[in-house]
């Protein structure tokens, strides 16, 4: 069914909704078929035709080809009319996009033969055939972030335990420079301790 077919049913619908409103049902009468949509069959309004002549009953009895052409020509109103409300309907609410994804959707659905999930009657099995897989799923979840945030705490830690060996390292350079600065001091001392010495 396409978004065109949707709409000429939904002008049916409210055509007739329309005309339902025209009188009381009165006894039904063998009129003419009033010509449908183009590629719609014709539709049977003859019981609405019944109404509206109930209606305008004298009318009806004076002129009743008049009463015809006048019935003719508020069904003519009335469908265009309609037809007009619900293509401002559609473009407004951008219907035939959503008609066309129903279509689509109901076509794809025949092709499903799996039967539906329906509920058992038994309120903790359908609560538990619902809410578990989404518990597992979010447990799933919080495994993985739990792994990703393992691995990154190791990295960290191994980061910092090279930057302890770095600091450590730098500090053993630093005493061993000191300590040879200090050697060196008191070799000088020493050195200037002979030389100035008297002969």
């Amino acid at each position: 069914m396409s978004a065109s077919t949707s709409g000429h049913l939904l002008v049916h619908m409210l055509v007739s909704a329309g005309l339902s409103l025209l009188g009381t049902p009165g006894a039904p009468r063998s009129l003419p078929e009033h010509p449908g949509p183009a590629g719609q069959p014709a539709q049977n309004l003859g019981g609405s035709y019944q109404r509206f002549t109930d209606c305008y009953k004298r009318l009806y009895q004076l002129q009743p080809e008049m009463t015809q052409r006048i019935y003719d020509k508020f069904i003519t109103q009335l469908q265009t009319s309609v037809q007009e409300e619900i293509s401002e309907i559609k473009a407004e609410g951008n219907l035939e996009a959503v008609l066309n994804t129903l279509d689509r959707i109901v076509e794809e659905g025949k092709d499903h033969t799996e039967l539906a999930w329906r509920p058992s009657g038994i309120p903790e099995e359908d609560v538990r055939s619902a809410m578990v897989p989404y518990f597992l799923q979010q447990r799933d979840a919080l495994q993985r972030r739990v792994h990703r945030q393992e691995a990154e705490n190791r990295q960290l830690a191994e980061a910092v335990l090279a930057g302890r060996r770095r600091v450590e390292e730098l500090q053993q350079q630093g005493q061993a420079q000191q300590q040879a600065w200090q050697a060196l001091r008191r070799e000088q001392k020493e050195l200037v301790g002979v030389l100035g010495e008297p002969e």
